[in-house]
């Protein structure tokens, strides 16, 4: 109970932490990437593909983690990811990849898109190829086995660049009834576990 409490702590402080830091937006079509061409471009994703690609992101960052012979692109796209993963809430909010009218749903698309570049960049490297096309052929199976690759969204033809971080809105998230109940109810569970935790500390006997 007590990790769950602070689980659930974490996910409200995450979201405390972006609100503060003004979550700038970036002015796309539909509110994402600003194109700037300043960083590395990454292609876009289908929705299906993301949903394929979403269970292997831990695989492939643990791979690219462990190469050692990278250039700059290779270092900036892992950097992104992993930072745009961090915006994401770090996939905990319901729907973030599965929904399309998720707020998180737009900066899934940016970090596992990144994901898909650094699993690409790595079939050209040398070390861990082997490993590298294992993960390769279960992604190419899971996508041929579940059929959806072809499978759209609102997202799924935006393409994103290493410049452009993906902030979701605050306003998005409040009109968001799956979002808007994951935070209310983090906000509950850690106000719970405080208020136990200050009670505790009352009634502790004082030597």
């Amino acid at each position: 109970m007590r990790g769950k409490r602070l689980g659930a702590g974490g996910i409200l402080l995450a979201v405390l932490c972006l609100l503060l830091s003004g979550w700038p937006t970036a002015v796309a079509a539909h509110g994402g990437s600003s194109g700037s061409q300043a960083g590395i471009p990454i292609p876009s994703l289908t929705h299906g593909e993301m949903a394929v690609i979403a269970p292997y992101y831990g695989r492939i960052v643990s791979l690219a983690e462990d190469v050692s012979d990278t250039n700059e692109t290779f270092r900036r796209l892992l950097n992104f990811a992993q930072i745009q993963r961090a915006y994401c809430l770090w996939g905990l909010m319901p729907g973030s990849v599965t929904d399309e009218e998720s707020p998180f749903n737009e900066c899934s698309h940016a970090y596992l898109a990144a994901a898909k570049a650094i699993l690409l960049e790595m079939r050209t490297m040398k070390g861990k190829k082997a490993s590298v096309d294992d993960l390769v052929s279960d992604i190419d199976a899971s996508l041929v086995r579940n059929n959806l690759s072809l499978v759209l969204c609102k997202f799924s033809g935006e393409s994103f660049n290493t410049a452009d971080l993906i902030r979701p809105k605050p306003a998005d998230i409040l009109m968001h009834a799956k979002s808007l109940m994951a935070i209310l109810s983090a906000t509950v569970v850690m106000i719970a576990g405080l208020w136990f935790a200050a009670r505790a500390l009352r009634t502790a006997p004082q030597s």
